[in-house]
């Protein structure tokens, strides 16, 4: 049985070590998709230094709210949310299941209590981005199998 519970300072090891393991493998077919001077601009340091800076700054982040689910007494997932008031939208920000858990319906009740979340606030938009890229690949059919639509997106990177 999965829990969602609200975040606490206690849990971001857990959600670090989520962090991880669950864009291991997105991050290797992204850095194969993507060119290398775009991926070493993002990236200098590596992907895993980027991604735990990233998801720490979230974590302190006052405009996200963080949600972390639990299946038997160990963290499976998270989920970062964001409301942009001006448009009524609500973002699915941050959102991972760990390797170890996924398959197993988790990544739907993340995504079924952000929806949740969001009506509850009586937002009239949910909104989640994510790549393009083979390594997203399971992450797009994840949201449109929730009912996302596609909006088209245009991103160019020059060399300079």
């Amino acid at each position: 049985m999965t829990q969602i519970d609200p975040y606490k300072p206690e849990d971001l090891e857990d959600i670090l070590a989520v962090t991880l393991r669950s864009w291991a493998p997105v991050f290797q077919l992204m850095r194969e998709d993507i060119p290398d001077y775009v991926y070493n601009a993002f990236y200098p340091q590596g992907w895993r230094a980027r991604q735990t800076a990233d998801v720490k700054a979230t974590c302190l982040d006052r405009e996200t709210e963080l949600w972390v689910a639990r299946t038997d007494d160990r963290v499976s997932g998270y989920l970062g949310l964001r409301v942009h008031v001006e448009d009524a939208i609500g973002e699915v920000y941050i959102i991972a299941v760990d390797p170890a858990f996924q398959r197993q319906g988790i990544g739907g009740d993340l995504l079924t209590f952000a929806l949740d979340w969001m009506r509850e606030r009586n937002l009239k938009i949910a909104l989640v981005e994510t790549g393009d890229d083979r390594g997203h690949a399971a992450a797009r059919a994840r949201y449109e199998k929730a009912g996302f639509e596609r909006y088209p997106v245009a991103r160019y990177f020059k060399r300079l």
